[in-house]
């Protein structure tokens, strides 16, 4: 049996709405790269395959008297910076970034990708993702985000044309001939002549291709335009689902998608969303998760639940159902988010018990070392995953917790690495490394001529 992939969502002081509060934490971690890079050695010790930073390009502009009081993707490193300094301080876990296919150009996306690559020597991993809000729509010269449909549609097309710029270069078409005078083989460049609904592109990339072929791609698409998508392009998918039987049903749907699209089970690891708090007893974890617990804001607590359920909720009584005539027909940004909430709604939740459960996509798991590892055997041996893409609510205690308590039993139990194998993030986790589309087999290929030295 395959280990479990081991993945972390990083943000700041933690996940939680209310880390920053805490004392003696902080508070001006997110722009912190000390901070960032402890963190991502943390993870290397724990041999953790990925380490992963969320994105949106746009920052919240209404409602800012809750938002003050939750620093939710506000003052952030852009992604591939960030990344790009922690690939200096790290020597073998993955490093994944989220941009979006809906306010860049593919050239940009494909070109900086490949350079994380390089820079990391094989371990940079692209979030595609189509983006859920409209502060970001309008950064870029939108009232709002196209429909959903629409924005998967170009999503699809943005990927095709990322690959075939990935393919500008065979993989030896940088030859340093001193003798011959060649930089490189002209007959191993490929130039891309992309005409699409969205997008045109005739060109080609100025950098060699990356050392994985192609960097690891990750998407978290849930509803069926998602998991198509998914199942044609990820390589790796951050699962929502917080029940086994619902993560199960996910889990068989999106594998049993991958034959249509010529791939094998073994071609996309599925992760799910998981935030641990360990404690050496039961009793010790829950009070660190109700410590935090109680210091989340009402205006807080309001505001996250209405995002993700599309409403503005900040006018609604903490301890009353949220009203059915409130929910709307449809989302149009997070289906998976929305569909939770609603559950939550229809089985009579008051909103202050809602916002209390409520985690977005995350399983939420108290105990001691062997409870959790417990929880994490269930669902890999049971089929629902193949590893955890964990959030910490507290960064890095929590996280420090986990690999040095957590950790240690699961490679007890052999359901993780005790080391590192394999030279890039691709070969880590057992994926193929793609071929290019143009390379002839080595003993068809012509000698490289000489370059003349004058007319």
């Amino acid at each position: 049996m395959a280990n479990m992939v081991l993945a972390t969502l990083v943000q700041g002081t933690g996940a939680h709405p209310a880390s920053w509060l805490r004392t003696g934490s902080t508070v001006d971690a997110s722009l912190d790269i000390d901070f960032y890079i402890d963190a991502a050695r943390i993870c290397e010790q724990g041999k953790f395959d990925l380490f992963f930073i969320a994105d949106t390009p746009g920052v919240r502009t209404d409602n800012l008297q809750a938002w003050s009081k939750y620093p939710f993707y506000t003052n952030v490193y852009e992604p591939l910076t960030l990344l790009s300094a922690i690939a200096g301080a790290t020597k073998q876990i993955g490093l994944g970034g989220t941009v979006s296919t809906s306010f860049f150009e593919p050239y940009n996306v494909a070109r900086m990708f490949v350079s994380l690559d390089h820079l990391s020597h094989g371990r940079a991993a692209w979030n595609v993702v189509t983006s859920a809000d409209d502060y970001a729509a309008r950064n870029f010269g939108l009232d709002r985000l196209p429909p959903h449909d629409q924005r998967y549609e170009r999503a699809k097309e943005f990927v095709h044309v990322v690959k075939q710029l990935w393919d500008s270069w065979e993989d030896d078409a940088f030859v340093h001939d001193r003798a011959s005078g060649l930089y490189f083989d002209p007959a191993k460049m490929h130039v891309v002549d992309h005409q699409g609904k969205h997008f045109s592109v005739n060109g080609a990339l100025n950098i060699a291709r990356a050392p994985q072929g192609h960097p690891v791609i990750i998407q978290a698409g849930a509803s069926d335009a998602g998991k198509e998508f998914a199942a044609e392009t990820a390589e790796i998918v951050f699962a929502s689902d917080v029940t086994f039987d619902k993560a199960k049903l996910f889990y068989d749907d999106l594998k049993g998608r991958l034959p249509k699209y010529g791939r094998a089970a073994g071609d996309l690891k599925i992760l799910a969303g998981m935030a641990p708090v360990v404690g050496a007893t039961a009793e010790e974890a829950e009070a660190k998760f109700q410590d935090l617990q109680r210091l989340i804001h009402p205006d807080v607590a309001r505001m996250r639940v209405g995002r993700d359920l599309e409403v503005d909720l900040s006018g609604l009584p903490m301890d009353e159902p949220i009203p059915l005539e409130l929910i709307p027909e449809k989302a149009n940004f997070h289906q998976a988010y929305f569909n939770q909430i609603v559950a939550m709604i229809r089985s009579g939740m008051t909103l202050r018990e809602i916002s209390l459960e409520y985690e977005r996509g995350i399983a939420t798991v108290r105990g001691t070392p062997q409870q959790i590892a417990d929880h994490m055997e269930e669902w890999f041996a049971g089929g629902v995953c193949d590893g955890f893409m964990f959030i910490f609510y507290t960064m890095p205690g929590l996280l420090r917790d986990f690999v040095e308590m957590v950790v240690p039993e699961l490679q007890r139990r052999g359901l993780v690495q005790i080391d590192y194998s394999g030279d890039t993030m691709r070969e880590r986790l057992g994926l193929s490394r793609p071929a290019h589309p143009h390379a002839a087999p080595a003993a068809g290929r012509a000698a490289v001529p000489a370059l003349a030295t004058s007319d």
